[in-house]
C-alpha cells in the first residue's frame, strides 16, 4: 500500500534531519494518512478511502465526497477514485434525464 492520498496525491516527501553539530541525513517526511469511510449522495453508498487530513478537511470544504469528486482533476486521482467520480457522474446524468422526462 502506497503512502499516498487517494484524492489530492499528496506523498512522500525527502528532506534532512538536521542534528544539533548541523549534520545532515536524509529522512522522509510521509504525510498523515487515514483510512476513512465516506458516504456518497449520489450513489447512496459507503466508499472506503485512504486519504489525508488536508484532503478531508477539503472533502467536508466542498459539500462532502461527490462534490469534491466532480470538481477534482483526474490526473490528482487514484483509478479507484476516479472509477467513483465515474459513477457518480453517471448516476446525476440519468437523475437529470429522468427529471427531464
Amino acid at each position: 500500500m502506497s503512502r499516498r492520498c487517494e484524492l489530492t496525491a499528496k506523498g512522500a516527501q525527502v528532506g534532512h534531519k538536521v542534528s544539533h553539530s548541523n549534520i545532515k541525513t536524509k529522512r522522509r517526511f510521509l504525510p498523515n494518512l487515514v483510512n476513512i469511510t465516506f458516504i456518497s449522495d449520489a450513489l447512496g453508498r459507503q466508499v472506503r478511502l485512504r486519504v489525508s487530513t488536508n484532503a478531508l478537511k477539503s472533502v467536508d470544504h466542498r459539500g462532502g465526497l461527490d462534490g469534491f469528486l466532480l470538481k477534482a482533476k483526474d490526473a490528482e486521482l487514484s483509478p479507484k477514485a476516479v472509477d467513483i467520480k465515474r459513477q457518480i457522474e453517471k448516476k446525476k446524468l440519468t437523475a437529470e434525464l429522468a427529471a427531464q422526462a
